[in-house]
């Protein structure tokens, strides 16, 4: 998700939207799925932009939000890392991680192994404040390919259908994954932000998918509560898997949410539909 607080305001619907950045609550880290990266943005200039999270759907296609890689970002290159700790060595005084890189290179000997860069972003005419359609998918083309033991593996179209008016079904378990924030506070409070800049997941339940925020665009689940976790800047663009974590379907990206706090439940923008699958395969 982007580390920028980029606020969406929706006056009919009287709520407001903030883009997700990281795994909150009862977390655990992520071995499980070594394609989720890092992924680093950056500006015309090569300055550093903002953050979110992703999945390698095969050696070269990584999978993020729309509004990571749309062109209202900033975005113009990217650099992913693949390391479980990509950032987690980060020193605020060179701000840079001496052991990864990250956020300005791939240490020496990652390149193309756990570390990639990119020239080629695509967005799926994401579109802000337009809710519930918010085409909020986007794509990271890496200029060396990742070569790993799997990849994530995108749902079959209307894979989540059966679940919007299914009886006994909010309680449907996902599992979701990225590098985001795992405490986010006030500006004025004392307690500062807690970012390990780590691949962490946890596990959430289903909501719904037919409401006015959802209706078979995005899919809403709720990471409050003993055993489960939420998703916080830094996450969006991240991977929401239908199942526990050993799955490696994915239903939906992490989107936004509803405050800048990361409280409460969390959107996920739906993969598991044809369009979206179709733009994937042929994003030009």
């Amino acid at each position: 998700m982007s580390t920028r607080r980029v606020f969406l305001a929706f006056v009919t619907l009287a709520a407001v939207a903030v883009p997700s950045f990281a795994i909150t609550n009862d977390w655990v880290a992520d071995n499980e799925h070594p394609f989720v990266g890092l992924v680093v943005f950056y500006s015309a200039n090569g300055e550093f932009s903002h953050r979110c999270s992703g999945s390698l759907l095969s050696p070269t296609k990584l999978l993020t939000a729309g509004h990571c890689t749309a062109p209202e970002s900033g975005a113009v290159t990217a650099r992913v890392y693949f390391q479980q700790d990509a950032g987690a060595n980060f020193d605020p005084v060179t701000e840079v991680d001496p052991i990864t890189g990250y956020p300005e290179t791939c240490a020496p000997g990652t390149l193309g192994v756990y570390c990639a860069t990119s020239h080629e972003l695509h967005d799926f005419g994401f579109t802000g404040l337009t809710l519930p359609e918010t085409h909020d998918a986007g794509l990271v083309i890496l200029d060396q390919p990742i070569y790993l033991g799997e990849y994530g593996e995108l749902a079959p179209a209307g894979t989540l259908d059966s679940l919007a008016a299914g009886r006994g079904t909010k309680g449907t378990v996902f599992t979701v994954s990225g590098y985001g924030l795992t405490l986010s506070v006030q500006a004025h409070s004392a307690l500062a932000n807690v970012s390990f800049r780590s691949r962490l997941m946890a596990r959430a339940t289903l909501v719904n998918l037919r409401s006015a925020l959802t209706d078979g665009f995005n899919l809403q689940t709720q990471g409050n509560g003993s055993g489960r976790g939420g998703t916080c800047s830094g996450d969006s663009g991240g991977p929401v898997f239908l199942g526990d974590a050993r799955s490696n379907q994915i239903v939906g990206v992490t989107s936004f949410g509803l405050n800048a706090l990361c409280r409460g439940t969390d959107f996920a923008y739906r993969t598991d539909r044809a369009a979206v699958i179709d733009w994937i395969a042929n994003p030009d």
